[in-house]
């Protein structure tokens, strides 16, 4: 029997809502029913209603709407507090884009709201739930690297004036270098959620950083503010150690100055997952372990076929090659693997239906920023920093075989 669907109204309807959300919400998860949009640029929610059916409204005739249940937050993240507690003080559950406030303290001050009124407030990142983060996932649990030992994530980009990121249009609103919208915030909350749903709680934080470099220029001829000096107001650096309640310790770097790269391996005490990238909900799986593929013999002529061969490292070349462990590729075994965003959204309307907690339950959310907030800490101080939240582990999807069209099947639980 088809479950009841809930009436979900959207706050902000740029670029992430038109490229995936809205046609997600709309077209792919049937647990979803967008009855309203609203933005501040009354175009944009025009544009939702013509293209999709969801009616354009203003922000105070959503929250005042009786059959909306959930609003989904996909404002700039100087809008998120704002446009959350009014929700809250609604009565409207809440599901957050990435992060849930620019500040710790703003986080805490809306995860507390949240409970005192019992509404369900959720936040992205929802990537976690994809392909590859739930099978990785499954594999450490089930000890194909043994033990669990470390986990060492970094990304980093260049996001600096003279960059593409920067359009030569006046108007251009770049939130990756705006408060509450770095790179730790932009991009950090996707291997964090990741880390967490591997490991759960981080119980302690070290590290550096911050805002190295808060004065910058426009570098670019063509930028109507060429040569004009601006400050940078968000952390744009940050290196990390982090201990896991679990035992598990890591590293995570992550920053928006320097050229791109990219790296998530997690080491056990049997095997180490070469790992993709959480911002993906598709990515590849490596392991790396004695026994991951069958040992080759080496037959020379003249010899039994059950005659040992010493075999060294000079003799590779002339053997052929020779490892003790093996680098395999592991499948994915879980659903999610195509473009997914709203998944954490219908993932938390089933919650409501069903009664149970939401895989991307907000003290998730506000356990990572204050990883971030650590962090930041950590690096005026030079003092360890003892976490004050934990959140559990959220509960692992399913496997699945099914096409796109039914994976929201191993939702329904």
């Amino acid at each position: 029997m088809q479950k009841e669907k809930v009436k979900v109204g959207v706050v902000g309807c740029g670029g992430i809502c038109k490229g995936t959300y809205m046609p997600n919400m709309v077209n792919r998860f049937h647990i979803i029913d967008v009855v309203g949009c609203a933005d501040k640029i009354e175009s944009r929610a025009k544009w939702m209603e013509e293209h999709y059916g969801v009616k354009a409204m203003s922000v105070e005739e959503m929250m005042n709407n009786p059959e909306i249940e959930v609003i989904v937050n996909l404002t700039y993240p100087e809008s998120h507090v704002e446009i959350s507690k009014m929700a809250l003080e609604h009565g409207k559950h809440v599901y957050c884009e990435k992060m849930m406030a620019p500040t710790f303290e703003e986080a805490k001050m809306l995860y507390d709201l949240a409970k005192e009124k019992g509404l369900m407030f959720t936040t992205a990142p929802d990537t976690f739930l994809g392909a590859w983060v739930q099978s990785a996932t499954k594999y450490i649990d089930d000890g194909f690297v043994g033990e669990p030992r470390t986990v060492h994530a970094q990304i980093s980009r260049y996001y600096n004036p003279e960059s593409p990121f920067f359009d030569t249009a006046p108007k251009y609103f770049f939130f990756p270098l705006h408060y509450g919208g770095g790179f730790p915030f932009d991009l950090g909350g996707y291997y964090i959620h990741a880390m967490i749903n591997m490991f759960g709680s981080i119980k302690r934080v070290a590290g550096f950083g911050g805002n190295l470099h808060p004065e910058r220029t426009y570098l670019n001829p063509n930028h109507p503010k060429y040569g004009e000096a601006f400050e940078v107001n968000t952390p744009t650096t940050q290196v990390a150690a982090l201990e896991f309640e679990n035992g598990v310790v890591g590293t995570f770097n992550i920053t928006s100055d320097t050229q791109g790269t990219q790296m998530f391996t997690v080491a056990g005490t049997q095997g180490v997952l070469d790992l993709g990238d959480p911002n993906n909900f598709s990515d590849e799986i490596f392991l790396t372990r004695p026994g991951a593929l069958p040992e080759k013999r080496f037959q020379l002529p003249g010899m039994k076929y059950d005659e040992k061969v010493e075999v060294k490292d000079n003799d590779v070349q002339q053997l052929g090659e020779w490892t003790p462990s093996a680098r395999v590729q592991l499948p994915l075994l879980h659903g999610f693997y195509d473009s997914c965003r709203g998944v954490g959204l219908a993932d938390m309307c089933y919650a409501l239906r069903n009664g149970r907690r939401p895989r991307c339950h907000c003290d998730i959310g506000l356990h990572a920023i204050e990883v971030i907030h650590a962090i930041n800490l950590c690096g005026e101080t030079g003092q360890v920093y003892e976490m004050t939240t934990r959140c559990d582990r959220p509960a692992p999807i399913r496997p699945s075989a099914f096409s796109p069209s039914c994976q929201e099947v191993t939702l329904d639980d």
